[in-house]
């Protein structure tokens, strides 16, 4: 089963126990009548009516609670939504949050979202949703509320660093329509922004880049700053095709592991549609997830990007989506992925080759959530390699500086990423810290 399979919906050819191994465990069988007797005990006697389907699905809620942060049970509402976001359309806030110990915290702010507009900003907690304490809620709840028609509105209180009290604020939802990628040019050098990973977001890309080149009067980019700041993730799919966008043919992009060996794979890439070899810098930061690090650490490890602004989140787990016969879905870690020199970035992210604070006050973004601080996450695993790459974050070049172009920019991490390649000699590709195998 490829990987691009593993995230999308369908059940995945699980290895499955001999019948006879299965029949010789009592144990669960015990469990499992258990199980059976509370419920019963509930239906008959609790002192009010109540609903056995709401029953089971908080029981499998209750087990799925003791697993890892990424494992979730999605009721039949929850899931359609869910679905609904990977086509990038759906009414809501624009919120990616996490759970972080007992609390609710903001991951990120969806760019150009409602939330984004009303300030809201990665690291802030959130206490209670229209008054309702998200003091143990889960995230699907979580999520439940903030969605719906546009134009409702919705009232979130909030604490941040800094607050001397929680603030409540009131957003209206809208119709949110994520255009995954967005570009601009700087006197020859692009800029493209990749906000998630949805349905056709390579294809987007591509689009933007033939753009740009139209832009650029025809000519090649003289760079590319690809921004994956503040990009959660999404399919997988499409971030094994936009790594392969900028590598030559057959080198490895992402493999996963699964327990004693199983959805064991690894993807490639192909030698078509490949982009010219000019100078890419990828920025991340504490909001780079999942399939941001997949890409960052593909163009990493074969040295063909260069990685500039603060550790990423630090995702190295895999996913299934199954539909159940409900409705409902299941979310199951199965995998562990790896990059293509076998570094888990489990709860480590990717290291930047360049640490570029995301401000002038030279703050990097430590309050910001992490994979490390939620509940129950995996513990890293020790490198497969006898070799890091980018043990340590560089200092910058220190002939950076800035020209008319970039003067007045006040994203201080863009600013830094386009003098970079500005400063470049004409012809010199970057490469990173190390050389590509093989090329």
């Amino acid at each position: 089963m490829g990987l691009a399979a593993l995230l999308l919906w369908g059940a995945p050819a699980f290895a499955r126990e001999p019948a006879d191994a299965a029949a010789r465990d009592e144990t669960a069988y015990r469990q499992l009548e258990l199980f059976a007797r509370v419920l019963s005990y509930v239906e008959n006697n609790y002192v009010e009516s109540v609903d056995r389907k709401t029953l089971v699905h908080g029981a499998i809620q209750g087990m799925l609670d003791t697993l890892d942060p990424h494992t979730v049970f999605m009721p039949p509402e929850v899931f359609r939504e869910m679905k609904i976001d990977t086509s990038g359309e759906f009414g809501g806030l624009g919120i990616e949050i996490a759970r972080k110990g007992d609390r609710l915290v903001v991951v990120a702010p969806i760019d150009d979202t409602p939330a984004a507009r009303a300030g809201i900003k990665a690291g802030d907690e959130l206490l209670a949703i229209d008054g309702e304490s998200t003091q143990g809620m889960d995230l699907g709840r979580a999520l439940q509320k903030m969605r719906g028609p546009a134009g409702g509105r919705v009232l979130l209180t909030l604490m941040r660093a800094g607050f001397n009290a929680p603030q409540e604020l009131a957003i209206l939802r809208d119709h949110i329509r994520i255009v995954s990628v967005e570009g601009a040019l700087y006197d020859g050098i692009g800029h493209v922004k990749v906000k998630n990973f949805q349905d056709r977001t390579d294809q987007s890309l591509r689009k933007e880049l033939d753009r740009l080149r139209a832009l650029n009067g025809g000519k090649e980019l003289d760079g590319l700053v690809l921004d994956l700041r503040n990009n959660p993730g999404g399919l997988l799919d499409q971030a094994v095709a936009m790594s392969d966008r900028f590598l030559p043919g057959n080198l490895p992009i992402v493999s996963t592991r699964g327990r004693d060996g199983r959805n064991a794979s690894e993807e490639r890439s192909r030698d078509r549609d490949t982009e010219k070899d000019y100078p890419v810098v990828v920025l991340v930061n504490a909001g780079s997830a999942s399939a941001s690090e997949i890409v960052a650490g593909a163009l990493q490890d074969h040295g063909r990007g260069v990685i500039m602004g603060t550790q990423t989140f630090g995702k190295g787990s895999v996913q299934t989506i199954i539909e159940l016969e409900d409705g409902s879905g299941l979310k199951l870690t199965i995998a562990r992925y790896y990059t293509p020199k076998g570094r888990s970035i489990q709860e480590k992210g990717i290291t930047p080759d360049f640490l570029v604070p995301e401000n002038s006050t030279g703050k990097a973004g430590a309050d910001a959530p992490r994979e490390k601080d939620l509940q129950r996450h995996f513990r890293a695993e020790p490198s497969q390699t006898t070799s890091e790459v980018a043990a340590a974050p560089r200092g910058l070049p220190a002939n950076l500086k800035d020209w008319a172009v970039t003067a007045k920019l006040t994203d201080a991490q863009l600013r830094v990423a386009l003098n970079y390649l500005h400063g470049l000699a004409p012809g010199t590709a970057s490469r990173g810290p190390g050389t590509t195998a093989g090329r």
